[in-house]
C-alpha cells in the first residue's frame, strides 16, 4: 500500500450499474487505497444497457492489487416495471439485491460502506448491521442541493414537471431553472423513477456523511445552502458533506497507438473541437447529418465520436446499439471533403487522453458530470448539449452559476440546426467570448489542482474521512 505499512482495514464500495458511476467509484477506491485501506467494489449485473464494463474492471483489477470486485449472486428476480427510464430499473434492481448484499456483509463486515445514491434502499442493511454508511454523490453539489430539496418541491408542486414547461423552479443556493429541465426521469410524477428519486431525497439524511465529487471552490453557493440546512425538508438533518474531487480517470499509458491520438498529434495546438456525448448519448440520424453540415461549414478542425442512432423499437431502448455505418449516417461526400481537417471515429474514443491533448481547444459535451470534470481538469472550454439524466440541469448550472460553458441553442427543441452548430463552434474557437471562456476554464483547472494538493480543500476533506474511518468502533 502507498501509505507505508498501514493496514486500516477494508471499505466496501457499492456503485450502481453503468460505466459513469463505476468509473467514479473506482477513482474513489484508488483514493481510499492511497490512505492505507483495502477496497472491495460490489458489482450487480443489470438487465439493461449500461455500457460495457468488463474490460475496464479487468484493467483495474490487474493494476490495483488492493482493489477487488465482488459480483452479487444469484441475480435478483425483478417484478415488472413499466417505466421507460433506466433509473427506475436501477432503483428496482438494487433494492431487490439487498438480500445478497446483506449475506455478503455478514460474511466479512467492513469498516465502512460507501454507496452510490441509487443504492439508497441498502441504507437499512447498514443500519441493521451497525456499519457506518456514506453516500458517494457522483454528480456535483448543485445537483446534490436539488436532491436534498426534492421532498420540499414534492410538497409544494402538485403537478408533474413535464406539464409545467418553462415555469421556473427555485432551490436554495441554485439559479432558477425551467421545470422541463428537471432530471429527465422525474418529469412524470407518476413514474416509478420519480418515486425512486423522492425516496432518495427523503433518505439521503440517513447517511453518516455524503462524499461529493466536486471542489468546494467551484460550487460555493450550493454548498453553503446545503451545509446551512436550507435544502432539506424541515426536521430532517443534513449529514456532514465532504468535497473530495475532482476524481477522474488518470488516462492510460501507450495510448499513442490509438488512431485518433495519432491523428491529434498532427494537428496544430488548440485547434481541434472534440465532440462526444457519453456512453449512453444517442442522437437521431437527422441530427447527426445536421452536425456534419455545421462542422463542415464552420471550417474548424474536429474529432467527432459517432454512435448509431436509437432504434424505433421501445423494447430495445436498453440494448447496446450496433456499430455505426458512417457511409449511411454521414452526408454524401462529407468524410472525403473533411478528411484533411476532421476525423470521425466509431462509438468510442479515450476521452481523458483526448481532452488532455494539446491539439484540443474545445469540447462539445452532453454535460455528464464526469465529462465536465475531465474538461475542467484539462482546461478545455465546453459547449453544452445535454441529452439525458440530470444534464439539462448541469448546463444551467455550468452556464449561469459556474460560467464554464455555453449552451448549444436548440438542445431542448428536438433538433439543433446545422447553422447553430456552425455558429457556436466558430464562436468557441475564434471569438473574444470564446477566449474569455477559455481563461475561466483554466482558472477552474488551477483551483481543482490546488484542492488536491497539501493544504487544499479536497485533501483536508479526505483527512477528516480517514479520521472517521479509523476511529475505534
Amino acid at each position: 500500500m502507498s501509505a507505508g505499512e498501514r493496514d486500516n482495514g477494508t471499505l466496501v464500495l457499492y456503485p450502481s450499474p453503468g460505466m459513469g458511476h463505476l468509473v467514479s467509484m473506482v477513482q474513489l477506491g484508488k483514493l481510499i487505497v492511497s490512505q492505507g485501506f483495502s477496497v472491495i467494489i460490489i458489482i450487480v449485473k443489470a438487465h439493461y444497457n449500461t455500457g460495457s464494463t468488463d474490460s475496464f474492471i479487468a484493467r483495474v483489477t490487474s493494476a490495483n492489487p488492493s482493489i477487488s470486485f465482488h459480483t452479487l449472486q444469484p441475480p435478483a428476480s425483478l417484478p415488472h416495471n413499466p417505466s421507460p427510464h433506466h433509473e427506475a430499473h436501477a432503483f428496482d434492481l438494487l433494492r431487490h439485491s439487498n438480500p445478497n448484499f446483506r449475506a455478503f456483509l455478514l460474511s466479512s463486515p467492513p469498516r465502512a460502506l460507501i454507496y452510490d445514491f441509487f443504492c439508497i434502499h441498502a441504507v437499512d442493511v447498514a443500519k441493521e448491521l451497525a456499519i457506518p454508511c456514506y453516500c458517494f454523490f457522483t454528480c456535483g453539489a448543485n445537483v446534490l442541493a436539488l436532491f436534498l430539496h426534492i421532498p420540499v418541491l414534492h410538497n409544494l408542486i402538485p403537478k408533474s414537471y413535464g406539464e409545467m414547461g418553462r415555469t421556473p423552479v427555485n432551490v436554495p443556493g441554485l439559479p432558477s431553472f425551467p421545470a422541463d429541465h428537471m432530471i429527465l426521469p422525474m418529469l412524470d410524477r407518476e413514474d416509478e423513477a420519480y418515486k425512486g428519486f423522492l425516496y432518495t431525497g427523503l433518505h439521503l439524511p440517513d447517511f453518516d456523511g455524503i462524499l461529493v465529487n466536486t471542489v468546494e471552490e467551484l460550487e460555493p453557493r450550493a454548498l453553503e445552502a446545503i451545509t446551512a440546512g436550507r435544502c432539506t425538508l424541515e426536521g430532517l438533518p443534513t449529514p456532514p458533506i465532504y468535497c473530495i474531487g475532482p476524481l477522474i480517470t488518470e488516462g492510460r499509458e501507450n495510448i499513442g497507438q490509438v488512431d485518433c491520438i495519432a491523428w491529434l498529434d498532427t494537428q496544430p495546438k488548440g485547434s481541434v473541437v472534440f465532440l462526444c456525448f457519453g456512453s449512453l448519448g444517442l442522437l437521431s440520424g437527422e441530427q447527426l447529418k445536421e452536425i456534419a453540415v455545421g462542422l463542415e461549414k464552420s471550417e474548424q478542425r474536429f474529432l467527432w465520436v459517432v454512435r448509431s442512432p436509437p432504434g424505433d423499437n421501445p423494447a430495445k431502448l436498453m440494448v447496446t446499439p450496433p456499430e455505426p455505418d458512417l457511409d449511411v449516417l454521414m452526408p454524401e461526400g462529407f468524410l472525403e471533403r473533411t478528411k484533411d481537417r476532421g476525423l470521425v471515429v466509431k462509438s468510442w474514443a479515450p476521452q481523458v487522453e483526448v481532452l488532455r491533448h494539446e491539439s484540443v481547444g474545445g469540447f462539445v459535451t452532453h454535460c455528464g458530470w464526469n465529462s465536465t470534470l475531465e474538461a475542467v481538469c484539462a482546461g478545455v472550454p465546453m459547449i453544452g448539449w445535454p441529452l439525458y439524466a440530470e444534464q439539462k440541469l448541469n448546463i444551467v448550472f455550468l452556464e449561469k452559476e459556474m460560467k464554464l460553458a455555453v449552451a448549444m441553442k436548440g438542445y431542448d427543441q428536438g433538433l439543433v440546426p446545422a447553422e447553430e452548430v456552425e455558429t457556436r463552434v466558430k464562436w468557441l474557437m475564434e471569438s473574444d467570448g470564446g477566449k474569455e471562456l477559455r481563461k475561466r476554464t483554466l482558472a477552474a483547472k488551477e483551483a481543482a489542482i490546488a484542492a488536491l494538493e497539501e493544504g487544499g480543500s479536497s485533501r483536508a476533506a479526505l483527512a477528516r474521512l480517514v479520521s472517521e474511518w479509523t476511529r475505534p468502533r
